[in-house]
């Protein structure tokens, strides 16, 4: 099972739509996917036809230990092999009530272990906020895939993300790759351009040399409750979303590659050291 969170420190960038359109494709494909939405605003669960002001079954529940099963908390989509587990506004009190308890970092890591059996990827949509949340998606994600919007202020969120990034890689002791993703991308427009070099400057080697572009068939998907790559999968905001998806798994498969190899390699030493 594969993991990746979806996040940025600032609303409005792309995240859930980025989210769904990654997973959607990989569902059609007959991959087994979970999504899980992170965020109290639960645009995701909404997106997939479910209430976050009402939902019973969700996240908030992990956090609250009520569900020893995660199975328990995850639902069902309308769209074959994609499943979710929603999100309930009940998460925005999280950080209130467990802000001062140890452990609960790993809250998202410890239930995706009991369902990785189940699935192929899980896509994580998170809040645009630094607090507990964001860190169990941090946690347990393999790569993070940061949308950012083409503007000058959509920047600063990202300068934001990258300095969290870096004091979570440092609790975990261990790197976590990144993709900066420029969404909403107007050629038309100058700041659009100006934002997009600064980009290549700025993050040479984490940026998708890529974007997403302004698409208009994005609001009526969303009104639809359909995923843009299901609903008009020739459209160019499908395109460019399954150019990303292909992008990170072979980035993906080129990373197992060369762990395994590293591995093989390790083995071989040990048994000319044994022989």
């Amino acid at each position: 099972m594969r993991v990746f969170a979806v996040a940025n420190q600032k609303g409005g960038v792309g995240k859930t739509t980025t989210t769904i359109n990654l997973a959607a494709p990989l569902a059609s494909a007959g991959r087994k996917i979970l999504v899980l939405d992170l965020d109290p605003h639960g645009s995701l669960t909404s997106y997939l036809g479910y209430d976050p002001d009402f939902e019973e079954k969700s996240t908030y529940q992990l956090f609250q230990r009520s569900a020893p099963d995660p199975h328990s908390l995850i639902v069902s989509t309308r769209f074959t092999n994609l499943d979710l587990m929603a999100a309930n506004s009940a998460l925005a009190t999280l950080d209130r009530q467990l802000g001062i308890k140890e452990g609960q970092g790993l809250t998202v890591v410890d239930a995706l272990k009991k369902v990785s059996k189940d699935y192929a990827y899980v896509f994580i949509d998170c809040p645009p906020v630094l607090g507990v949340l964001m860190v169990n998606a941090l946690a347990a994600c393999e790569r993070l895939v940061i949308p950012v919007q083409s503007e000058f202020l959509a920047l600063k969120g990202l300068e934001r993300m990258i300095r969290t990034l870096n004091m979570i890689t440092q609790a975990r002791g261990t790197t976590l790759p990144y993709l900066v993703v420029p969404t909403m991308y107007d050629r038309r427009i100058r700041v659009a351009r100006e934002s997009l070099e600064v980009l290549h400057d700025t993050y040479p080697y984490n940026l998708w040399n890529e974007v997403i572009p302004v698409d208009t068939l994005f609001r009526e998907a969303s009104s639809r409750g359909t995923p843009l790559t299901v609903l008009r999968p020739r459209s160019r905001g499908s395109i460019a979303y399954r150019r990303l998806l292909t992008y990170l798994l072979r980035l993906t498969y080129e990373e197992e590659r060369k762990a395994a190899e590293l591995q093989a390699a390790k083995q071989s030493g040990n048994k000319q050291v044994q022989s």
